[in-house]
């Protein structure tokens, strides 16, 4: 018997299955992004007062932003773990697991005690569950965004990468929607109802998922030898310098969110408790915007490259960081409605918009996932204090102290993005056009 070599599977054109892959890691990462982002707003809104002494108001928000924080500081463990396994053993089962995971750490919240019924255990449990779900969101970015950018065409993979980076505000915008919804119900129902009714999202998206082909390039790496014992540890010996870049290019994004949706939504619901039905309704039509606008940015990456948008998003970071706070101090609706509406559906989303890109190309196949996942969930880990660092800094100067982390955070990732080779430029694109069109001559 003589052996046979494996067959490529692997076109510049993508694989057939591109659109419906990146539809589906859109839709799973839509559910995830409703489960975490549903506990920030939780965390604004509620959990001080359900979860925590009510005889300091400040301390009980500030204990509710650190539980949020927790979840973020188990996102790089998560991301090890399932960047690990996509890049040992295939993309598609973390997907799945994590979905799993996922959907159950959030169905549990929904049926946790309160501090008044079981004293000191309900803020334990509501850690526990936290890291839980901060393990499984940090598995799953990597492998999504994998997925759709290995299954596209070369000359279009900023595009198909934005799909699931744009399931994002989707879900950020479902999640805000129910909270909109279940403002209107009676006593714990406020809180408890959006995290019940993640389970149905789950039911689907797993459907959705488990129906997915494997992406042909990790399939081909896996034939030819190609794959590496242990990912984790090669993406650290020999990408370092690249994980440490991604960490500062997602700096910016992640605190710009945070520190609006999250940190801004609490800051105006304190000072004016009338104005947080308008406030989540913004939010929900910011996120409706930035699923446009992200996937709009992915495809303009491909015409333009991925910095010179890069750029823009960091410098619109750093020049809203104040007016931000003054639009929004005295609570006029329409100031604060395009508040939310510039930070979250235009400058964020431009930022998330060409990272599905930008972030996995500074790895090889072998340690994409790890690499990508390692530095983009290591900033999440920082990012998800934005909200307390602001409280804190708020505390201390006012408001211009929540504006000053923002201006830091957006200067970070500027630095970050110009000391970081362009991915996709001019030379790039074209040499891809021109294998393009001879694979499609044959």
């Amino acid at each position: 018997m003589t052996d046979t070599v494996a067959q490529p599977k692997t076109s510049l054109r993508g694989s057939p299955d591109r659109l419906k892959t990146s539809i589906a890691a859109g839709i799973g990462t839509s559910v995830e992004n409703y489960d975490f982002i549903a506990y920030g707003t939780a965390s604004a809104l509620y959990f001080g007062a359900v979860f925590f002494p009510e005889e300091d108001r400040f301390i009980g928000t500030l204990l509710s932003f650190a539980t949020l924080a927790v979840g973020f500081l188990m996102r790089p463990l998560g991301g090890a773990i399932g960047g690990y396994m996509a890049d040992r053993f295939g993309r598609k089962p973390v997907l799945v697991a994590a979905m799993i995971v996922m959907g159950g750490a959030t169905f549990c919240i929904g049926i946790l005690p309160t501090y008044a019924t079981v004293g000191v255990l309900a803020p334990v449990l509501l850690v526990l569950i936290r890291m839980i779900q901060g393990l499984a969101f940090g598995a799953e970015w990597g492998g999504a965004i994998t997925m759709a950018y290995e299954h596209a065409p070369a000359n279009r993979r900023g595009m198909y990468a934005a799909i699931p980076q744009a399931g994002n505000p989707l879900g950020i915008a479902m999640a805000s929607a129910m909270f909109v919804f279940s403002a209107g119900l009676e006593g714990d129902w406020q809180w408890r109802t959006p995290f019940l009714l993640s389970a149905v999202l789950v039911i689907a998206a797993l459907f959705v998922r488990s129906r997915l082909s494997e992406s042909p390039e990790f399939e081909d790496a896996k034939a030819s030898g190609k794959t590496v014992k242990n990912p984790f540890l090669s993406a650290w010996r020999n990408d370092w310098k690249s994980i440490l870049r991604v960490v500062s290019l997602r700096i910016v994004e992640s605190f710009t969110y945070y520190s609006t949706a999250t940190y801004l939504l609490n800051y105006l619901s304190e000072r004016f408790p009338d104005i947080r039905p308008l406030a989540l309704g913004a939010i929900t039509a910011a996120s409706l915007l930035a699923i446009f606008v992200t996937f709009a940015a992915g495809s303009l990456s491909d015409k333009v490259g991925r910095k010179p948008l890069y750029i823009a998003g960091c410098i619109a970071a750093m020049a809203f960081a104040f007016p931000m706070y003054l639009l929004t101090n005295d609570a006029v609706p329409a100031l604060v409605v395009l508040t939310f509406v510039i930070g979250i559906g235009v400058i964020h989303a431009t930022l998330t918009g060409v990272q599905g890109s930008l972030l996995t190309e500074q790895f090889g196949t072998a340690t994409r996932t790890s690499g990508a996942s390692m530095g983009y969930q290591i900033a999440a880990s920082v990012g998800g204090f934005a909200p307390l660092i602001a409280a804190l800094m708020v505390g201390a100067i006012g408001w211009p102290g929540a504006s000053l982390v923002v201006l830091l955070a957006a200067t970070i990732g500027l630095i970050g993005i110009l000391t970081t080779r362009e991915t996709w430029g001019k030379a790039e694109r074209q040499r891809v056009a021109e294998a393009l069109a001879v694979e499609e001559a044959r």
